[in-house]
Parts: C-alpha cells; sequence; structure tokens
C-alpha cells in the first residue's frame, strides 16, 4: 500500500486528507443521527398518556427523558401553550428549522468530498499523463519502460479517487435517508401533538 501510495504522486496527499475529512464526517454524523433516532410510536403512546394523566407538566417530564429532534419540538411548543395553539404551532415550526439543521449539518462536507476525490483522481491522471508524454519527447522514443511510471500514477490516483468517493457517497445516501425519516417523524408527531392539545382543550390562551 505504501509503495502504491509513493507512486501515486503528489496528489495522493490531498486524497488522503479528503479520505480522513469524509470518514471523520461520516464516523460523527453516524454517532450524532443514532442518538436522534427514537422510537416514535412508543414516544407519542407515553405522550398521549401523560397529557390525559397529568396533563402539559406530565408531557414536559416525557420529553425530558428522551433525546433527540421529535421530542425537543413537543417540548418547543409545550413552553408556548399559555399563548394559544397557534403560538405552539410557531414554537414547533421554528424548533423544527433549527433540529432540521441540525440533522443536516456536515452533509455538504461529504458532497463535497464525494464530487472532488474523483476530480483529483482525474486531475492526477492527467498530471501522470503529461509526465509520460514528456520522458517520450525527451527520449525521442517510445520505450514501455519510459512511460510505464506516468501511466502508473495516472492509475493509481484515478482509483484512488474512486475508492474515497464510493463509501464517502455511500454513508451521504444513508444518512440523507435517515435524517429524511427523522423529519418526516418530527412532522406526523407534531401535527398529532397540536390534534391531541385540541382534543383535550388546550387549544386557547390561558385566561380566555
Amino acid at each position: 500500500m505504501v509503495e502504491l501510495f509513493i507512486a501515486g504522486g503528489n496528489f495522493m496527499w490531498p486524497l488522503l486528507l479528503m479520505l480522513l475529512f469524509g470518514l471523520a464526517v461520516s464516523f460523527e454524523r453516524l454517532w450524532s443521527l443514532s442518538k436522534s433516532s427514537i422510537n416514535t410510536r412508543e414516544f407519542f403512546a407515553e405522550v398521549q398518556e401523560a397529557l390525559k394523566q397529568r396533563g402539559p407538566e406530565g408531557v414536559a417530564e416525557v420529553c425530558a427523558n428522551h433525546r433527540g429532534p421529535v421530542a425537543s419540538v413537543i417540548h418547543a411548543g409545550l413552553l408556548r401553550l399559555d399563548r394559544g395553539i397557534d403560538h405552539v404551532e410557531k414554537a414547533i415550526e421554528e424548533s423544527g428549522a433549527i433540529e432540521m439543521a441540525f440533522l443536516e449539518k456536515g452533509m455538504v462536507w461529504l458532497s463535497t468530498v464525494a464530487n472532488i476525490a474523483p476530480l483529483l483522481g482525474f486531475l492526477g491522471t492527467v498530471s501522470g499523463m503529461i509526465g509520460a508524454f514528456d520522458a517520450i519527447a525527451q527520449a525521442g522514443d517510445v520505450e514501455p519502460s519510459i512511460v510505464a511510471s506516468g501511466i502508473s500514477e495516472a492509475l493509481i490516483t484515478t482509483a484512488a479517487g474512486l475508492i474515497i468517493a464510493i463509501p464517502i457517497q455511500a454513508f451521504h445516501n444513508f444518512f440523507v435517508s435517515k435524517i429524511d425519516k427523522i423529519i418526516i417523524d418530527m412532522q406526523e408527531s407534531s401535527t398529532q401533538f397540536v390534534d391531541e392539545l385540541i382534543r383535550a382543550g388546550y387549544d386557547k390562551p390561558e385566561g380566555a
């Protein structure tokens, strides 16, 4: 591996940095998104039961005992419950936007690595081929041994760029699908929660 890395030329160093950066972002996103995922059905069943038995205070306690954006947006809505259901919906919407930004954090970098790594590899290919043709021009004859190093550099950097891009793109697509599911869970749970508040008679401001 070390020999192949050296044979790939100077472009292997930025490719290595992109690989390390892409893996670091991927592992961070994997850890963060796994913490953000909960069983939404079980959670909302607890919310419904708490609202019936203990009111908003019980729901706040349930939200405090669960991690993730679904619990966070419902808790944000509870904080505005005294102002009426319109303020609850607005608070949920604002909190949802913040949670979405957190979920999508780092995704642009994964996309960047997946797109730029093959381009860097192709640039290394062009560099290697330029070196090969330059060697031919200086030698005045086409000898396989003369151009072998340049062609080898071209092939290695191309392969390296693709080897980096493929898993990083796979990580990116996996995270996008996971984020989409969490966002749908947030939207469905918040809508159901507002409906439960209205059904329980919490749709008017306190004192109204």
